[in-house]
């Protein structure tokens, strides 16, 4: 009895089994393997992907204190070190001023320097006098030793100089910690605090960095190998958003889900507009 569904193919040399009904397997592949191209294509090619975003970020103080001022809103743009908000520092502020004017002062530089010049004159003097035994020898050691003092004495004070300026930059330093900078070019997603409330260990913001965008793709076990890293995409988000845009392989996963039979794939997705909102599906094509 011959088995109807294979008459579509008239002209092949179809192989049946005796006690089957249906084409061997075998003969598909032998004498069709055009047939194949299309499922592979569909297989290794036509995968579900979710655009994310490069990062997201929690921001919080390094210090404790009471917020005072908010720059940024849900849904801004900002920018890598903007300033997003401030806490209440006018403690900081009149401290960096101190030090500052500390750092600023010079007088007593000049009082040290001008005490060594006479110092250094007077030991000049003594010393000549005491070469033609007009001084004993108690006022030479004197002003030999007035003369060191003296010496000592400047460079204490240029070194109370630099420990002024280091002081600055730390008092500097503290007041920065006041202010609360971006991380990374990015959105920001949310925003947890008000001015007026304390701030301890708590995040302030959460910035989405969606320049460029990661694509995750989960693909099947038939696929490993032949995915590498710098293989360019087709991405496609969903109809909602539309277009066709170009992307990169930036990882591939070599841990294999052994329950799920598959793997991890991470495209890098320029999104220098922003054009792009991240957390949506997508449609990838490998080239």
């Amino acid at each position: 009895m011959v088995n109807k569904e294979v008459s579509q193919y008239p002209n092949s040399a179809a192989i049946y089994h005796p006690n089957k009904c249906c084409l061997s397997s075998i003969a598909v592949i032998l004498l069709f393997p055009s047939c194949l191209v299309p499922a592979l294509a569909l297989d290794t090619h036509g995968l579900d992907c979710v655009i994310e975003p490069r990062m997201t970020v929690e921001l919080s103080s390094p210090v404790p204190g009471v917020l005072d001022t908010i720059l940024v809103e849900r849904g801004d743009h900002v920018k890598k070190n903007q300033v997003l908000a401030k806490l209440r520092s006018g403690v900081e502020e009149a401290n960096v001023s101190l030090v500052r004017t500390q750092a600023e002062l010079t007088s007593e530089i000049f009082a040290a320097q001008a005490r060594l010049d006479l110092s250094v004159r007077v030991h000049g003097r003594t010393s000549e006098l005491y070469k033609d035994k007009m001084v004993p020898l108690s006022e030479a050691d004197e002003a030999e030793t007035k003369k060191t003092v003296a010496e000592f004495e400047l460079k204490k004070a240029k070194e109370d100089k630099q420990i002024a300026h280091l002081e600055l930059d730390r008092a500097t330093e503290l007041l920065k910690q006041r202010v609360l900078y971006s991380t990374v070019d990015g959105i920001v997603v949310k925003r947890y605090k008000s001015p007026g409330e304390h701030v301890d260990d708590q995040p302030v913001f959460k910035i989405a960095q969606v320049d460029p965008l990661n694509v995750e793709v989960i693909a099947p076990l038939s696929m490993y190998g032949s995915i590498r890293l710098g293989m360019e995409a087709e991405v496609q988000p969903e109809q909602a958003v539309g277009g066709k845009y170009s992307a990169r392989v930036v990882i591939v996963d070599s841990l294999i889900d052994a329950a799920s039979g598959t793997f991890g794939i991470r495209l890098a997705l320029p999104n220098p507009q922003q054009k792009i909102p991240a957390g949506v599906r997508c449609d990838i094509k490998f080239k």
